[in-house]
């Protein structure tokens, strides 16, 4: 029977790696306004843009810091995913559920709260964390 307990970390591993994706969509690809910010705020991208034109590019550079934290958060995920999570260092498990419930679990909470496209994409990998976790705790 094919159990997936030893591989916890590799799903911590891909969990980090979806997350410089994410961080690499907000760095390259994000446009400034999504559908769902300017429904949010209950008008159109092109009133906001009108309304505040330098707006957009503003919003370039921080969609920019954002994706690189992201990026950085994923890069020290799969570090802690590939070492002291694998090893079961003492305190490995903690640090990567508070991680897990600021980060991913947090994103797909606030992407419920404004209805975003992207809330079952991180609702998906929310539960593929939450899911090395349980399986973390399994192995013992």
């Amino acid at each position: 029977m094919l159990t997936l307990r030893p591989y916890y970390w590799k799903i911590l591993a891909l969990c980090a790696l979806v997350l410089i994706g994410i961080g690499l969509y907000f760095v390259l690809l994000r446009p400034v306004l999504l559908p769902e910010d300017a429904r949010y705020i209950g008008t159109t991208s092109r009133e906001i843009l009108h309304a505040f034109p330098s707006l957009a590019t503003w919003l370039d550079k921080v969609f920019w810091v954002m994706g690189g934290y992201i990026i950085t958060a994923g890069l020290l995920t799969l570090y802690i995913a590939v070492t002291s999570f694998r090893a079961r260092s003492r305190g490995a498990f903690g640090i990567v559920a508070l991680a897990g419930a600021t980060s991913v679990g947090w994103m797909a909470f606030v992407n419920f709260m404004i209805d975003s496209a992207f809330k079952w994409l991180l609702l998906a990998l929310a539960a593929l964390w939450t899911l090395a976790l349980l399986l973390f705790e399994l192995e013992r």
